[in-house]
């Protein structure tokens, strides 16, 4: 498709938040002032394009969000917009404002809307991945990943100090709905004794046995991370089957939730988003339509939408064995 000539993008988050947000906002805003381009945000997501939420940005609006967590834009869940007729209130919308393209940062449901958008109604859209999941492929990170792993293993930091003084064992639940991403690198850094994955179903028995092999060798503490859609199940069911194979452990349960979604974004998702921001203008700019921005290698690459949210992206098959190496 030639390049459409693009005066006006509008930038909206959507689904849930993730630290960088506010950073693959700026970038974006801040990439289209630089091209001259008019640059319009959609609040609260889909949602909010249905309701006419869209106001024209100017520096102002995005001074002082970089080291933000969250969305200044705020996100929502729409169900509205699951229907043709919400999406052709959206598209009037966006029509009124004189809208030409459309950035959406989100994950897999919200890059979705935006390929049917486009198959729709021919408005052209770039998705950022902005999930703590890690879980689009076409990119090696996705927005607030690296803050989520930081966040899971500060926390894990401080009830290990809990651990060793009471000589108990905890079992620490992390987000990354059906991926493993953010417990397998937690586990890695914060040297856990065991972690359960849904790539990989880890029999009661075997953790059993792993736990029980740590008891002889003396170890001062034994942190479990469990990924919240393991096959297993959650850390509150697991710790319920192990207090009964193992009844003379003191057995707590954790679960992180979402405080790995908030917080300032790291250093790595600043950077990750403003390149990404950056883009996503240009990408559009050049006709590159229906896909997502992502880094593999450090490089720049554009992915079919509809391959980033279908194809499996699993866990490293070398961090499982390494995680598995560390935690004997």
């Amino acid at each position: 498709m030639e390049p459409k000539t693009i005066k006006k993008i509008g930038v909206l988050t959507s689904g849930g938040d993730a630290p960088g947000m506010n950073a693959a906002i700026r970038a974006t805003v801040r990439a289209g002032f630089f091209y001259n381009l008019e640059m319009y945000g959609i609040y609260r997501g889909y949602e909010g394009m249905i309701n006419n939420e869209i106001k024209k940005l100017e520096s102002k609006n995005i001074a002082h969000i970089l080291e933000r967590g969250g969305t200044f834009l705020k996100s929502a869940r729409s169900a509205e917009f699951r229907t043709s007729e919400g999406r052709k209130k959206a598209y009037e919308n966006l029509q009124k404002h004189g809208i030409d393209a459309l950035v959406v940062i989100g994950g897999d449901g919200s890059l979705t809307g935006a390929h049917l958008f486009f198959q729709e109604f021919g408005i052209p859209a770039i998705g950022l991945p902005g999930t703590i999941d890690n879980d689009l492929s076409g990119t090696d990170s996705t927005i607030g990943f690296d803050t989520a792993c930081n966040t899971a293993i500060q926390a894990i930091d401080k009830i290990r100090d809990t651990a060793t003084s009471h000589d108990r064992l905890f079992f620490v639940e992390v987000m990354g709905r059906d991926a493993g991403f953010i417990a397998i690198n937690a586990g890695i850094g914060s040297a856990a004794a065991a972690t359960l994955i849904p790539e990989k179903k880890m029999p009661i028995e075997r953790l059993v046995e792993r736990l029980k092999a740590r008891t002889k060798a003396l170890k001062q503490s034994n942190i479990v991370i469990v990924a919240e859609g393991g096959k297993s199940g959650g850390a509150a069911e697991i710790a319920t089957k192990i207090k009964k194979l193992l009844p003379y452990y003191d057995i707590k349960v954790t679960i992180l939730g979402h405080l790995q979604r908030g917080g300032s974004p790291s250093s790595f998702d600043r950077v990750l988003a403003s390149k990404l921001g950056v883009a996503a203008v240009e990408g559009l700019m050049q006709g590159k339509y229906d896909v997502m921005a992502g880094v593999i290698n450090n490089k720049i690459v554009f992915t079919p939408i509809t391959k980033a949210i279908v194809d499996d992206k699993e866990v490293d098959e070398d961090d499982f064995r390494i995680a598995k190496i560390l935690s004997t």
